[in-house]
């Protein structure tokens, strides 16, 4: 029939929208009712409707491999910093982004913790070579992506201490990733554990002969 692909795309178009202001009945009052909803669209096929996101009562639930700005990790239990202020991420960022100052004892001798580390994120990339070329798993990526202010300098500049974020944050974004991180670390420890003891029972045999 002729017009036969028109009329059914408009059909679909009509279904998808009296869906929305149905899905927008089902939902009253939360959303506009206040707060911050999280919006899950990973799965496209499940949804019905309209796929517009009342920004910002709304917001869509990001992936876990979503990266934005690097941040810096620490200890939650111990509060000590896993950066040692080496400088790789410096050298592999392509835009030259990354600065970093090693802290000094009061004999002037460098130790390994950064005294300044600063991130310029007007030009950031987000590439996350720093994280992937970190050896202490001191960077990653975070999530948060709503940075935006009225003045550029310095609120753009971020510096150690907006950085530094907890054990504890980098596992809630990422749940995935941590979980096969401690999943690695612990086989890796239990891999020393098992040489140490090995030597150990060798050095023992060799005393008692």
């Amino acid at each position: 029939m002729f017009g036969s692909g028109a009329l059914k795309g408009l059909r679909v178009t009509l279904r998808e929208f009296v869906s929305t202001y149905v899905d927008d009945i089902k939902r009253i009052p939360s959303r506009y009712a206040g707060g911050r909803e999280e919006i899950d669209q990973s799965s496209a096929g499940e949804q019905h409707g309209l796929f517009t996101i009342q920004y910002p009562e709304e917001h869509r639930k990001l992936p876990e491999r979503f990266r934005y700005i690097p941040i810096l990790i620490y200890d939650a239990e111990t509060g000590e910093d896993r950066c040692t202020a080496c400088g790789i991420c410096a050298k592999v960022c392509p835009p030259q982004c990354i600065w970093i100052v090693r802290a000094k004892d009061e004999s002037g001798k460098p130790v390994t913790r950064p005294a300044e580390f600063c991130i310029d994120t007007t030009i950031c990339m987000n590439c996350g070579l720093c994280a992937e070329f970190c050896p202490f798993d001191a960077i990653k990526m975070d999530h948060n992506f709503e940075i935006a202010t009225y003045d550029r300098m310095p609120q753009l500049l971020f510096d150690l201490k907006a950085l530094r974020v907890p054990t504890t944050h980098y596992a809630q974004i990422r749940p995935g990733d941590w979980a096969a991180e401690q999943a690695a670390r612990a086989a890796k420890e239990a891999e020393k554990a098992a040489r140490d003891a090995e030597r150990a029972a060798k050095a023992s045999q060799q005393s008692s002969a």
